[in-house]
């Protein structure tokens, strides 16, 4: 029933909706097992997490971390270091998944530093011993870490996460581009004027107000298809809306065309470098590999963008020894935040919670022996001592501090 339970909320079920379908399979197949309430399950989740995260790891001189913060409402910012061993790197050509990785610390604070950075690091090299190798997406705090760090321990390589690093080199080709401004305003526009109107099927994606040049894709997408589709209007668009009212409303995409194509493959070649690295990693001759997987029919502006980053990537591979291969993305850490969102679902806007400790049950292993052993290891108890140490207060509890106060003054 445990292992149910935590299975049916990592594969996307909400903490409630998880015990009601326990229920619901309990009364149509007679189990006579008591089914839990969900409280009761986020607990088991919780204790799942805790002992991931406290569990003995491997000393080892060949560990690879992956570091990043995760943020939400209010100031706590929780530095989350995932890591695992390079012997257990999936083989060439297959990408990082949450299973592969082992979770090393999980740390909130209200600011960070370079020198906090670094003095978690430390810490956490008191688990598992001195990384071989630390991947991050160069913000300004954990990069210097990160480098204070590597001043005592000079055999720890610092590989920059190559998704972040193409999305720079795409920042600063289309933060001042006076095209990309005016494609920019024209698509806040047109989503206003559409989004109600008999034209909503073709609304474009809305806006990323974060990490927005990682993210470009479905606009672009978007913009093609829709230009194609005024190009040559099927019988299923013309049935639902004049080719006047396409025109006055999306016919300003037409002008963008020669532009849309030149970003589209900026986009692609982008694409093709991270899905690279994600799959092969970063190793000596790495760059020539990538050379060869690179589309060789280019516009000039792509081509440059393309010996950009392969001879990035070209550079990071240096600091690989000779048969070594280490991550070079970040990506898979940020699949977990992606996934502890989702977990949270309403709680993500009360700051974080004691389901923080969640987060370790997204790269647990969830056969019934581990969960009994994890279990077995992380008592409520433990869980309960864990909050008070590491979150004290939480933004919910403050408001429900805050509205009882007032509340009893002002009767």
């Amino acid at each position: 029933m445990q292992v149910l339970f935590v299975r049916l909320v990592l594969a996307g079920t909400s903490l409630r909706g998880a015990a009601r379908v326990l229920a619901l399979l309990a009364e149509l197949l007679g189990w006579w097992v008591p089914t839990p309430h969900w409280t009761t399950g986020r607990l088991w989740l919780l204790r799942l997490g805790h002992a991931v995260l406290t569990r003995a790891k491997t000393h080892a001189a060949d560990w690879a971390w992956l570091i990043d913060h995760s943020v939400q409402i209010g100031q706590e910012k929780c530095l989350v270091i995932v890591g695992l061993r390079l012997g257990d790197m999936p083989p060439p050509g297959q990408c990082l998944r949450h299973a592969d990785l082992e979770l090393v610390a999980l740390v909130l604070r209200k600011a960070w530093t370079q020198e906090d950075v670094d003095e978690q690091l430390e810490l956490a090299a008191r688990h598992t011993g001195v990384p071989r190798v630390i991947v991050n997406d160069h913000g300004s705090d954990v990069h210097g870490g990160v480098q204070c760090f590597q001043q005592r321990h000079p055999l720890t390589v610092e590989i920059y996460d190559a998704k972040h690093k193409a999305a720079c080199l795409l920042k600063r080709r289309l933060k001042k581009c006076p095209r990309w401004q005016e494609f920019q305003h024209r698509l806040g526009q047109t989503r206003c004027a559409i989004q109600q109107t008999e034209l909503a099927f073709l609304t474009p994606p809305g806006p990323k107000p974060k990490a927005r040049f990682m993210n470009l894709a479905p606009t672009l997408q978007w913009a093609d298809k829709v230009v194609a589709i005024l190009r040559q209007p099927p019988t299923v668009v013309q049935d639902r809306v004049s080719a006047q009212r396409l025109d006055a409303k999306l016919g300003w995409l037409a002008a963008f065309t020669d532009d849309l194509a030149t970003w589209s493959e900026w986009q692609g070649v982008v694409e093709v470098v991270v899905a690279f690295v994600n799959r092969q990693g970063i190793y000596r001759g790495a760059a020539q590999a990538l050379r060869a997987e690179l589309p060789q029919r280019l516009r000039p502006s792509s081509r440059r963008l393309a010996q950009e980053l392969v001879a990035f990537v070209a550079a990071q591979a240096r600091r690989a020894r000779s048969g070594e291969r280490l991550p070079g993305s970040t990506e898979v850490l940020e699949s977990c935040f992606g996934r502890f969102k989702h977990l949270e679902k309403q709680q993500a806007r009360g700051g974080f919670t004691s389901l923080l400790l969640g987060f370790g049950a997204l790269v647990a292993e969830t056969t019934v022996e581990a969960v009994k052993q994890a279990l077995e290891q992380s008592s409520t108890r433990k869980i309960i001592a864990w909050c008070k140490e590491h979150l004290g207060t939480t933004l919910f509890g403050q408001r429900k501090q805050a509205y009882a106060a007032s509340a009893t003054e002002s009767g």
